[in-house]
């Protein structure tokens, strides 16, 4: 085992998440056999292993974007397994309602999921060209605005003449239900 994945393994955060995992997969093994079995056990642990291995790739990685990017993974994926857990506890496919025991491991995860990413270095990175991390004030964020989408300079240019009279009709009378919502 490598240096650096010991080093990650000691994390509060993997730690927590190993938590997670622990616990999806005993549930996955609780559920009661039949059709939705197999997809929720799926759901539930990969959601659980996604979670270590977006830790993983956040901590590999020191530009705070990428770091950033991974950690909404890690949100979606605990939601995503939490809400597996749920569904079976809905379906009452498990033997025992692991609902409230799960939902106290994700606090006790969330909780270090909110320190881990406090830590990200802010300073510590560069435009991604999706405009979203950056503020408007800087440069690159200026170029990057430049380059996208204008939705009214699209509008400006439409042609509508391109409709024939009969669409042309129908848009007027949506618009003026859109502009008299009393009608």
């Amino acid at each position: 085992m490598s240096r650096h994945l010991k080093k990650i393994e000691k994390l509060p955060i993997y730690q927590k998440a190993q938590e997670l995992l622990d616990l999806s997969e005993i549930i996955a093994d609780a559920l009661k056999d039949g059709e939705m079995k197999e997809s929720l056990a799926n759901q539930m642990v990969g959601n659980a292993m996604l979670v270590q291995a977006k830790i993983a790739g956040a901590e590999g990685g020191g530009l705070y974007s990428l770091r950033m990017q991974n950690a909404v993974l890690i949100k979606i994926a605990v939601q995503e397994m939490f809400n597996a857990i749920s569904f079976a506890s809905m379906v009452e496919i498990n033997e025992e309602d692991y609902v409230q025991l799960m939902r106290d491991k994700v606090e006790e995860f969330r909780e270090e999921f909110v320190e881990w990413i406090r830590g990200f270095d802010k300073e510590y990175d560069i435009p991604d060209n999706w405009g979203i991390r950056f503020d408007a004030s800087t440069p690159e964020q200026e170029r990057l605005e430049e380059l996208m989408f204008d939705d009214e300079r699209f509008l400006d240019d439409f042609d509508e003449d391109a409709f024939d009279d009969e669409d042309e009709e129908d848009d007027i009378d949506d618009e003026d239900e859109y502009d008299h919502p009393g009608n």
